[in-house]
């Protein structure tokens, strides 16, 4: 696994600061069947294909790998779309009990959806909404629902103290390259 710096006390810190929090004031699950944590339409064979995310480096720490309700896989960066400072293996899970997953238990990719964190030309970490194709219909981008301001400052604050970590830093960088030279510089939600 690849290792981090972010120590697992400070990942239960940042789960603590958005559990306090929430995208709108209503479950917005319940307006897609929770699209997000259940099946998409296909894999690349045509079979049913459970949603999942990858886990931060290091947030594999606040889990625990015999919980009932999260399928674990390792996957090698080098196959997949990682920085080239990822180099080993990462975290992928699923949930097993879609749509009825643990909100409090959800990682941290989850908790800050629809927000990602970006890095400007000039180096400034803003926070953006989701840009890129999906495979479900999401009501919080499709809509863009007006997002909870202490929802969207929490995640500010948590994405700070992410992007210390030089790997962490690595995959926001590779992920605003790979945003920028696709659909230009996104509009600018917060500024961290």
């Amino acid at each position: 696994m690849i290792k981090s710096t972010i120590k697992k006390r400070t990942y239960e810190a940042i789960y603590r600061l958005l559990d306090k929090v929430s995208p709108v004031p209503y479950d917005c699950g319940a307006l897609c069947g929770a699209a997000c944590c259940g099946v998409s339409d296909s894999d690349e064979n045509g079979e049913p294909d459970d949603m999942g995310i990858y886990l931060l480096p290091g947030e594999e720490e606040v889990h625990d790998r015999n919980d009932d309700w999260l399928r674990w896989s390792e996957h090698d960066t080098r196959e997949y779309d990682f920085p080239p400072s990822w180099d080993g293996k990462v975290y992928f899970v699923k949930c097993k009990d879609a749509p009825r997953c643990p909100r409090e238990k959800r990682p941290i990719q989850c908790r800050t959806f629809p927000l990602e964190p970006h890095i400007t030309e000039s180096g400034e970490l803003v926070l953006v909404r989701c840009d890129y194709e999906l495979p479900y219909s999401c009501p919080l981008i499709d809509g863009e629902a007006e997002l909870s301001p202490d929802f969207i400052q929490a995640t500010g604050t948590a994405w700070k103290h992410l992007v210390r970590d030089p790997l962490i830093r690595d995959l926001v960088l590779f992920d605003s390259e790979k945003r920028r030279e696709i659909y230009g510089e996104p509009e600018v939600l917060y500024r961290v």
